[in-house]
């Protein structure tokens, strides 16, 4: 396993988070107010999960002081809440092997990065995700540049002509939100029907009979046009074998994340039905010092919501600090008492 990636410097850290979602986020703040610094994993490129892959503008009601947060919201205010303790983010990588080393943890990705921790918490959702691309030519030369699998803010495609491919919540979204800051949206799709809201695939047609977006349906992607990863236009065909080139800065296909518990499977865990039992009073899984948190972690009567997860996060953080400080008393304070650490209280 060693030789087969390029080996960097170690990085020490007392926890590493496996998963950027809002619970491994949270549990970077839990692990922060006990005095634990973290190092944090994510295969996708940006924080935030599937919330920022698949929904960031989507509301969430069940967030507590939150009547209303869109999904997006949710993580920045995360980001925001974990980043006074410095968290480090190794993101667009997976961890391919996780081994213990004397009393440490040794971690390493698929970008040859080594992480030594104390403690580990997966935060892991379903696993690891990755894009489902669409089967096209040279799609790999374009990709970060101007084919995209997420987006979190829209600014970023203000003036541009942008085709998006797909028929869920997530491309009929997208498309919703662009339609007002893009030069142009083309919206593709190999049915005229869509799987998403029933409102929002009715202002979508709204939109293409007032000529602010294009829906081209049904067709589906047969190709890319540019060079040296910028994009000029993608070709679309339709059932009939009909070809035609829309002009496009971007592509955007939103075919959905594929989710894989991947080398998680071989470090030894009890895994029942994609998910790792833990102890329900610390989120322990059955390796010492290796906590499970969040759609991941399975025990009886749970409730898998996000709440649910964040009140684990804060059980692993302090089950992990008592293993790594085992003759350290913990002198628990809640926030409203000492603040947050490192930052200086309002007056």
């Amino acid at each position: 396993m060693l030789n087969k990636y390029v080996m960097s410097e170690i990085y020490k850290t007392d926890i590493a988070v496996i998963g950027a979602g809002p619970v491994g986020l949270f549990a970077v703040f839990e692990c922060g107010m006990l005095g634990m610094r973290c190092h944090v994993i994510d295969s996708l490129p940006e924080i935030g999960g599937q919330c920022s892959a698949l929904y960031p503008e989507k509301p969430i009601y069940d967030i507590p002081g939150y009547p209303r947060i869109d999904a997006g919201d949710l993580i920045a205010r995360l980001e925001e809440q974990a980043q006074p303790f410095s968290p480090a983010y190794h993101l667009g990588q997976e961890v391919v092997s996780l081994r213990k080393s004397e009393t440490k943890w040794l971690l390493e990705t698929s970008a040859g990065q080594r992480i030594e921790a104390g403690g580990v918490i997966i935060a892991a959702g379903a696993g690891a995700f990755g894009p489902n691309r669409p089967p096209l030519d040279g799609i790999e030369a374009y990709e970060g540049i101007s084919v995209f699998y997420m987006v979190r803010r829209k600014d970023d495609f203000v003036g541009k002509h942008v085709v998006i491919a797909g028929g869920g919540d997530s491309a009929v979204d997208w498309t919703l939100a662009l339609a007002d800051v893009a030069a142009s949206v083309s919206l593709v799709h190999r049915r005229d029907k869509f799987r998403a809201a029933a409102d929002s695939v009715e202002k979508i047609h709204r939109l293409a009979a007032d000529k602010k977006i294009q829906l081209v349906v049904p067709y589906q992607l047969k190709g890319l046009e540019g060079q040296d990863g910028y994009l000029t236009g993608v070709r679309v065909e339709s059932l009939d074998g009909d070809v035609h080139v829309l002009t496009a800065d971007v592509l955007l296909p939103f075919y959905g994340l594929v989710p894989h518990l991947g080398p998680i499977t071989e470090w030894g865990f009890d895994i029942s039905g994609h998910h790792i039992p833990v102890d329900p009073g610390t989120c322990e899984t059955n390796h010492p010092g290796i906590y499970a948190i969040g759609d991941i972690a399975s025990y009886d009567n749970k409730l898998k919501l996000i709440l649910t997860g964040f009140a684990e996060a804060a059980q692993a953080a302090h089950a992990a600090y008592h293993h790594l400080n085992p003759d350290r008393e913990l002198h628990f304070e809640y926030s409203t008492t000492h603040g947050v650490p490192g930052i200086a209280k309002k007056a």
